[in-house]
């Protein structure tokens, strides 16, 4: 069963196409992981799934509502965490719990007891007194986690949650999330974090340029450069790009090959067969290497293979 159906999405803001033609569906009880460097149109598509405003053309439907024309009966199934911190800093983790748990519907001891479960699932409930703005962001993120799983939602939808956080509340997050899911709840995801996504999720989107390249299981994807290595090398110099590319086109192909400042990827089966020749090519064109690695084939290095760039471009 699809929870969510986007089909043929366009948002155009004035004469610039933030996302063009997109098309994907998320099953229920699916954990999906929606990739994208900066700018390629992740946070636009999610603002879009969430009713927050229409696509300019296409279809969004969530549990079979069209986002279009409902938007609000929509959203009555969402659980949204944005990247900011959506929370009443002056009020306590209890009572900004209430405050949410009131705006969708919840009163009474229903309310209560979700509050108390809520607390519990995000390792808060001895702090459950104190006033938001005390606590590290870590805490806050815990918090605003919280208010979205109140209302035990349909979808839960988490733009980049652990930016900025310490290591202990970003593992406690992850494994939150994990738990929610496992017990069925259907989870769209997008982070800055590769590691994150491989954990967390079973099926993967990636984006680019506002477009939807592909989409599978970290298998499926990685099947697309198959058994190849990715070598990393860093150099120093002029970062000549293009000059680069032209120096090594004889031995990489141009669609194996990525390049950003100055760092150098490249993408074969036999890496050590080439590595010897590679270095020389690149130190006979005048640049230093100052590190070489070879990594073996995973979602990152998929990812580079096909956007060319890295997520935190």
């Amino acid at each position: 069963m699809q929870v969510l159906q986007v089909n043929q999405v366009t948002k155009r803001f004035k004469d610039f196409e933030a996302v063009k033609d997109v098309s994907f569906s998320v099953n229920k009880g699916e954990s999906f992981g929606l990739l994208g460097p900066n700018g390629a149109g992740k946070t636009t598509t999610i603002q879009m799934v969430s009713g927050l405003f229409p696509p300019s053309s296409g279809n969004i439907e969530i549990a079979g509502i069209d986002m279009v024309r409902q938007p609000k009966k929509g959203q009555g199934y969402l659980g949204i965490v944005p990247q900011e911190i959506a929370l009443y800093q002056t009020m306590s983790a209890r009572e900004n719990l209430a405050f949410w748990g009131r705006m969708y519907g919840l009163k009474g001891q229903n309310l209560q007891k979700r509050i108390n479960d809520v607390l519990e699932i995000i390792g808060l409930a001895d702090r459950e007194k104190e006033k938001v703005e005390t606590f590290s962001g870590g805490m806050k993120r815990r918090v605003n986690i919280g208010a979205a799983i109140l209302h035990n939602p349909e979808l839960l939808i988490m733009d980049e949650p652990t930016v900025g956080i310490d290591p202990q509340s970003r593992s406690h997050i992850l494994e939150t999330v994990k738990k929610l899911n496992q017990e069925g709840m259907t989870v769209i995801y997008t982070s800055h974090y590769m590691e994150e996504v491989e954990y967390l999720c079973e099926k993967i989107g990636i984006m680019d340029h506002g477009k939807f390249i592909t989409s599978g299981t970290i298998s499926e994807l990685r099947e697309t450069i198959g058994d190849r290595c990715r070598i990393v090398m860093n150099f120093s110099g002029d970062h000549q790009h293009e000059e680069m590319k032209k120096t090594l086109s004889p031995l990489v192909p141009e669609q194996d090959l990525a390049i950003k400042d100055s760092e150098l990827a490249i993408f074969h089966n036999e890496p050590q067969k080439v590595l010897s020749e590679l270095i020389q090519t690149v130190t006979g064109a005048g640049y230093e290497i100052t590190s070489v690695e070879i990594v073996e084939p995973n979602l990152e290095s998929v990812f580079l293979h096909l956007t060319g760039r890295s997520l935190r471009d």
